[in-house]
């Protein structure tokens, strides 16, 4: 298990491989398709960002509300195909991270290589427990998207999975291979 702090460099992101765990610490930003539209539709009219993408990562989460004395309702992560046709565009202006849960396009896997940026896969179904490790919350921008406003989240020790490193090594399909490699004799 690592512990990393945020920003995430681009040497701390090289150094990641696909089923590595860590521990996130620090500043991480939340944002789902919605967020992912207007953040790409400032960028086209070159506008200014609600946040500075260099070095950052998104979380693809749209929490549930806050209960009293809770700084952040429960939040497991969101598909994260659906921001597939944002993600180069936000990689290009110097995203490291995104975390979320499923699979991803080729065109971002292959972003992902030439921007040096890494995928995140977070428990789902553990949104109330990944709560817990949030330690701020603050809608900075797109308030009117509800619970898929843009945050800016303090998190500690945030569990996480290195599901697709920087050179382009993804857990999933590393996992398929193995399983059929390890079960190949019982089919034969």
């Amino acid at each position: 298990m690592k512990h990393m702090t945020t920003p995430l460099t681009l040497e701390q992101v090289q150094e990641l491989k696909a089923g590595d765990q860590i521990l996130l610490s620090g500043v991480i930003y939340t944002a789902r398709d919605a967020a992912h539209k207007r953040l790409v539709t400032l960028i086209e009219r070159g506008q200014d960002l609600p946040f500075c993408l260099q070095d950052q990562i998104i979380y693809y989460v749209g929490p549930t509300p806050a209960k009293p004395h809770q700084v952040f309702g429960s939040g497991g992560p969101t598909t994260a195909g659906r921001m597939d046709a944002y993600a180069p565009t936000l990689m290009k202006l110097g995203l490291r991270g995104m975390i979320g849960k499923g699979y991803r396009q080729q065109v971002v896997k292959d972003a992902m290589q030439t921007y040096h940026c890494v995928y995140f896969g977070a428990i789902g179904g553990a949104g109330a427990y990944i709560s817990r490790c949030v330690e701020s919350s603050e809608v900075i921008a797109f308030e009117d998207l509800g619970p898929e406003a843009i945050r800016r989240l303090v998190v500690k020790d945030f569990p996480l999975t290195v599901i697709i490193d920087s050179q382009g090594n993804d857990l999933y399909e590393m996992g398929r291979k193995q399983y059929i490699k390890e079960h190949k004799h019982v089919h034969s």
